[in-house]
């Protein structure tokens, strides 16, 4: 059999070999990596926060599609030192403590981690100039719920309507709240936020980013306008940052996540036992309901309907509890 290939062909010479080092199974053990927190991700760099400093940070490859996102505590290596031009590695993300996750709609199996490790989710809702949006109050709740995160309602603008309306809807949950007005003295947010990682939520126009700027006076935040003809405010945060929260003796007492506004929060990643299970004398009454029981308005032989019948739960909290059941299925619109 005659050769493919003559003396004078390109192929017959042999093809210069890649010279790799072997594989190995050892992977670095990063033992002089430094702890950091991540402050803000814009355009797949990080800020981090190590001791004191800022320092701009790339994922490194073995990472691979691991997200990081606002708040992780991360292990880095490289150059640590801050300085302009400098650049460090993320090889390392701490296990989480809590995440805030959201989908992109109510039937997106996708879930996507906004923030890790925060205790409080703040709820900021504006009394009027925008009108109050009951539906955001809603879903944050149920985030919060289901990321195991204590909820805060914020009420601004108190100086333009009666915050009891409102109030009087959401305390059968026993959610805490605090009301605040341009101006006015912000004592009880303080103490509601001291010690926290605190994650801020709501549309734009509702006063987080004035909220922000009078609690940390350096925050720099652009305050933005109400649109008068939507009655929707333009982004005046374009993306996650974190925030010291200064205390009286001018030390850190406390951190705040201010996040972009938001218009959409699906929640197609919380289950009704998940959710439930954040309201414990509900949950204990439910145990005897059909297989598959949503604990909806419309299920036979609910739980919550016979304890309500027997006098054992406040119609009131039964109520509320499947106002939320109906806003983790409802529009994708807050």
């Amino acid at each position: 059999m005659n050769n493919r290939y003559t003396d004078h062909d390109q192929e017959h010479y042999e093809r210069p070999r890649r010279r790799t080092r072997p594989r190995t199974k050892d992977r670095p053990t990063y033992d002089d990596a430094v702890d950091g927190v991540v402050v803000t991700v814009d355009r797949g760099r990080f800020t981090l926060l190590i001791d004191g400093a800022r320092v701009m940070a790339m994922k490194s490859r073995p990472l691979g599609r691991k997200g990081v996102v606002v708040g992780d505590r991360v292990r880095v290596v490289g150059d640590v030192s801050g300085a302009d031009g400098s650049l460090a590695r993320i090889v390392e993300v701490v296990p989480r403590t809590t995440t805030l996750r959201r989908t992109a709609d109510d039937d997106d199996p996708v879930e996507r981690v906004i923030v890790s490790n925060a205790d409080q989710l703040v709820v900021v809702t504006a009394l009027a100039d925008p009108e109050p949006r009951p539906r955001l109050i809603d879903r944050a709740l149920v985030a919060a719920f289901d990321a195991g995160m204590a909820p805060l309602l914020c009420l601004t603008k108190a100086d333009l309507a009666d915050p009891e309306v409102l109030l009087s809807t959401y305390r059968s949950l026993g959610v805490p709240w605090v009301v605040t007005e341009r101006g006015g003295d912000l004592a009880e947010v303080r103490e509601r936020l001291r010690g926290r990682t605190s994650v801020l939520v709501g549309h734009s126009g509702v006063g987080k980013s004035t909220l922000v700027n009078a609690l940390i006076p350096d925050a720099n935040l652009r305050v933005g306008v109400v649109n008068a003809v939507t009655g929707r405010g333009r982004h005046t945060s374009t993306s996650a940052y974190l925030l010291e929260l200064p205390g009286p003796d001018g030390k850190g007492d406390g951190w705040i996540i201010d996040t972009p506004g938001i218009r959409s929060f699906g929640l197609a990643h919380v289950q009704p036992e998940d959710l439930i299970s954040a309201f414990p004398d509900l949950e204990e009454v439910t145990e005897d309901c059909p297989r598959g029981c949503t604990h909806g308005t419309d299920e036979p032989e609910c739980g919550l309907d016979v304890a309500v019948a027997a006098g054992q739960s406040d119609p009131d909290r039964v109520e509320s509890f499947r106002r939320l059941l109906t806003a983790r299925e409802g529009a994708h619109e807050w």
